[in-house]
């Protein structure tokens, strides 16, 4: 059962254009999604003590499964939305507190979605996904932008 792909989507709502973006885009692709906005996720802790009903581990080993996945997320102030960076500052677990998870992880490819306003990509937006990846031993395989309307002030 190869080639299985994951999508961790990052909307900071639900329904939103991002996933319905992304939904369109992997029309021809058989996936799974995991909304952030369902799970819980504590923000990084340093001494790696977070609540009961923390769901990250969980997430983790939900993904473990999958070849490829599929992080999407839209762009807020140029960088990516604050749930996704809640859950990629929560990944800092797998490499101190839980590298068997993380072991899990490698040879895994990964690649983005992002939905912005602003004609192209922003400057440095991939830089957090393209070194996170190498760290974990992912092979990142890069970004698809989808560019909307952007809204006049």
């Amino acid at each position: 059962m190869g080639n299985r792909t994951l999508v961790i989507l990052g909307s900071n709502r639900k329904n939103s254009l991002t996933e319905a973006i992304s939904r369109k885009a992997l029309l021809q692709t058989e996936f799974d999604m995991i909304d952030l906005l369902d799970h819980k996720i504590a923000h990084y802790n340093y001494d790696g003590h977070y609540p009961a009903n923390d769901e990250f581990e969980a997430i983790i080993s939900k993904a473990l499964p999958y070849d490829n996945i599929i992080f999407a997320t839209p762009v807020y102030w140029y960088s990516m939305s604050g749930v996704m960076k809640v859950f990629f500052d929560r990944l800092t677990d797998l490499i101190t507190i839980k590298k068997d998870l993380g072991r899990g992880l490698r040879g895994k490819s990964a690649s983005m979605i992002a939905v912005g306003a602003d004609p192209t990509i922003p400057d440095g937006f991939e830089v957090p996904f393209k070194h996170t990846a190498a760290y974990l031993g992912i092979q990142y395989k890069g970004c698809t932008y989808y560019a909307t309307e952007p809204k006049k002030i």
